[in-house]
């Protein structure tokens, strides 16, 4: 590394949601800059060939292990796993996630309870299994990705947004709870992102929209989100905790 300040030689991220999209774009970024990596999904076969691409080119190591993050029992077997693939994990990157727009009076129980559990009890269970690890080795970053939809929001996405912001709040809370034992708590919150989700969910014209609301004029790419996980991830974020780092090209600043 050319500045020790990002060098995370030595220290083992975990990042659910791995195998593809912003998550793969995180684990690549660490790799390369020295961690050992941990992905998570639900999927084995993408796993493996997006560990592959984690790793290309680099001696650091990529373990994958599948877990459902709607899954309690899952999300705890993922820690347990991730810990004794390594013996520790430093980062956690809680990226796990996912959108089901629907309007407010369209909600139905089950799909209301799967985004909250996959979108932030997951992001709980995971930090709350790590966290006495970090607290022991007195160093430790979470990172939960939220999104500028828990800053902002956009009709149907009541549970989308919902837990996006509470994300946000338990950040807070966990960075006043594990501070004093070196570890850090922030999010990330992404804007437009050109990933599998909302390049499967948008329509050509919706793309548009969303390109032409940024300062930027266009979407992001996954890639260009390694750089501010790594920031949050190494020494150079040291001294930042508790925030929301909002990453979405000049979205949210362009009113009209």
């Amino acid at each position: 590394m050319s500045s020790p300040l990002f060098d995370l030689t030595g220290r083992v991220a975990l990042v659910t949601g791995g195998s593809k999209g912003l998550g793969k774009a995180m684990a690549r970024g660490f790799a390369e800059a020295g961690a050992d990596v941990v992905i998570s999904s639900r999927h084995d076969d993408e796993l493996r060939a997006a560990a592959a691409e984690i790793t290309a080119g680099l001696k650091t190591r990529c373990v994958t292990i599948v877990a459902d993050m709607t899954d309690r029992k899952d999300v705890a077997r993922l820690a347990a796993e991730a810990q004794k693939a390594f013996g520790h994990v430093d980062i956690l990157v809680n990226n796990a996630g996912s959108n089901n727009p629907q309007q407010i009076d369209q909600i139905t129980d089950d799909s209301w309870d799967r985004i909250v559990e996959l979108n932030l009890t997951s992001c709980m269970a995971l930090s709350r299994a790590l966290a006495p690890g970090m607290k022991e080795r007195k160093w430790g970053r979470i990172i939960h990705i939220s999104s500028i939809m828990g800053l902002a929001s956009k009709e149907g996405r009541n549970s989308y947004s919902a837990t996006k912001s509470a994300l946000i709040g338990l950040a807070r809370a966990s960075a006043l709870d594990l501070g004093e034992q070196n570890i850090t708590v922030n999010c990330i919150a992404p804007g437009p992102f050109l990933t599998d989700l909302p390049g499967k969910m948008l329509s050509d014209e919706e793309k548009q929209v969303f390109a032409r609301r940024t300062a930027l004029g266009r979407w992001g790419n996954p890639r260009e989100l390694a750089g501010p996980a790594l920031l949050l991830a190494s020494e150079a974020g040291s001294y930042i905790t508790g925030q929301v780092l909002v990453v979405d090209g000049g979205c949210l600043i362009k009113t009209f």
